[in-house]
């Protein structure tokens, strides 16, 4: 079965976190990259076309990670997908690495570009769908969002321009973990109820438990609507998976040590 597949990917993707960055030797965005592990895994686990063994493939559907701090939980969907190696999933924040803090474009690697600002992706995500209608082309553009990047005026704009030109072949994804970097996101900029506010856009609002696998499946996968960009509103907690990391914004970044590392993996295989 499919779904039990995908849950399969996300525990292997968990885990897969937890090894790389007690290994790297360096801090890493762990909350923010296990808050979206169950979002890429059923991205990359079926919903996604895509082919490992030819990146490069024009009818690929296109993935942006707006959200570029997040990486972990998508070099991990990248690898249990087939798009590289263990060996170079090693290689992760070491000198000459493909494979840094934040995603830099290499279709070799399956990765569709590079990111470090917040705010760019949506704009980014935009330009391909609206692209791909004018040619004609029948793949999809998905991008990944987090709550606090929303911040970000140029996401609005984006907004827009997708109703404005609708562009029913996007798909935003935003993983609402209601944290950023410096703390609870509702008391840096309260938006209220999320929904509404893309709503008012112009766009078709999907609102679903982001760790909750068989509703985020149906939520990508149902039908479209016609002439409206879709977004997922995917609620989500920061640290997902690993008890004392959830809600914790001290793991926002933060260095795993042996000790630590030790402690979430026993978390981990609790769950």
């Amino acid at each position: 079965m499919e779904l039990e597949k995908i849950e399969q990917m996300a525990k292997l993707m968990r885990r897969k976190i937890l090894d790389i960055s007690h290994t790297c030797n360096h801090s890493a965005h762990l909350g923010g990259g296990l808050s979206m592990v169950d979002l890429t895994a059923t991205l990359y686990g079926d919903v996604l076309h895509h082919d490992p063994a030819n990146p490069s493939w024009p009818e690929r559907d296109r993935f942006i990670l707006s959200k570029g701090h997040g990486v972990l939980g998508y070099f991990t969907a990248l690898f249990a997908a087939g798009f590289f190696t263990e060996e170079k999933f090693n290689t992760f924040q070491t000198n000459e690495s493909d494979l840094i803090a934040h995603p830099v474009m290499n279709l070799e690697l399956g990765i569709e570009s590079s990111n470090g600002s917040l705010g760019q992706g949506l704009s980014l995500g935009v330009g391909l769908a609206l692209a791909a209608k004018k040619r004609k082309q029948v793949h999809k553009v998905f991008v990944l969002l987090g709550d606090g990047e929303c911040n970000e005026g140029s996401v609005w704009e984006a907004a827009m321009c997708a109703a404005q030109f609708k562009l029913d072949n996007l798909t935003a994804i935003i993983d609402y973990n209601k944290f950023q970097s410096d703390g609870a996101g509702p008391s840096i900029m309260d938006y209220g109820v999320f929904e509404d506010k893309w709503k008012s856009f112009g766009w078709n609002v999907q609102s679903v438990d982001g760790h909750d696998i068989p509703a985020i499946h149906h939520a990508f996968t149902k039908a479209d609507v016609a002439d409206q960009p879709k977004v997922l509103v995917a609620h989500t907690v920061k640290g997902k998976g690993i008890g004392f990391m959830e809600h914790n914004n001290e793991w926002h970044h933060n260095r795993l040590t042996k000790a630590h590392y030790d402690q979430a993996v026993q978390a981990l295989e609790g769950n």
